[in-house]
């Protein structure tokens, strides 16, 4: 493997060492905090803080990885000296990712509302713009088509809105009952999603080849699933 394969797999590794494990802390902690208020159970009076500032961890790493992924791919995706667009766009896209990442940090530390609400929508609005690019590979910008619901860049990005909804609306959450109905109702539909990203991510690895393996996959006919036969290796001197 290449240094470029290997980061092709930092966004799946990240994904499986870091954020799959706090989904499950997240949502375990969920139903205690849930089981805590409504069937009035003994738990920890710690629980629910304990499920919000992992909620919290887990919106920063999803948004995060899903950064990494956006980045690697744009950035990978042709040799720097061909780079559509030349040192300008680059400029241009590199401030988009560091805006991005500032609005995520500003939205952990702000405390007015509507600082919140417009640090959630910047942090999502530069995860969009990232995503728009030509070198992102969505399957089907299309919502009327079976491949947009199978999509692990639409499943992606709808899961990074649901956690940036939940982050910012912390306080709201907590105080609110309506809205923590709609957190709930958030949350399932996320961890919904969080499933289709595993099986849409496992399916993309295997189609991804390793970077010295895509010119002769390129010749391939994929819808009737041949390739060309390789090239056959040189005779040696005084074989048959």
């Amino acid at each position: 493997m290449t240094t470029v394969d290997w980061l092709w797999v930092l966004h799946p590794a990240l994904a499986v060492v870091l954020v799959y494990p706090l989904i499950g802390m997240t949502i375990r902690l969920g139903v205690q905090t849930r089981s805590r208020r409504v069937d009035k159970a003994k738990l920890p009076a710690s629980t629910g803080r304990d499920h919000a500032d992992l909620g919290s961890w887990l919106a920063a790493a999803v948004v995060g990885i899903v950064l990494v992924a956006l980045t690697v791919v744009i950035a990978t995706k042709a040799a720097p000296g061909s780079f559509e667009g030349g040192p300008t766009r680059a400029l241009t896209l590199l401030l988009v990712v560091m805006g991005t990442v500032v609005s995520l940090v500003a939205l952990w530390r702000v405390r007015a509302r509507a600082y919140r609400l417009c640090f959630a929508l910047l942090t999502w609005i530069g995860v969009l713009g990232l995503g728009a690019q030509p070198e992102v590979y969505r399957v089907s910008d299309n919502p009327l088509s079976t491949e947009f619901w199978t999509s692990h860049y639409w499943a992606g990005v709808a899961v990074v809105g649901l956690m940036l909804f939940s982050l910012g609306a912390r306080p709201e959450i907590l105080r609110e009952p309506r809205l923590r109905r709609l957190h709930v109702s958030a949350s399932v539909l996320a961890a919904v999603l969080f499933t289709l990203q595993g099986i849409t991510g496992s399916r993309d690895l295997l189609t991804i080849p390793l970077s010295w393996q895509k010119t002769f996959l390129g010749a391939c006919n994929w819808s009737e699933m041949r390739c060309p036969p390789p090239p056959r290796a040189p005779a040696l001197p005084g074989s048959p």
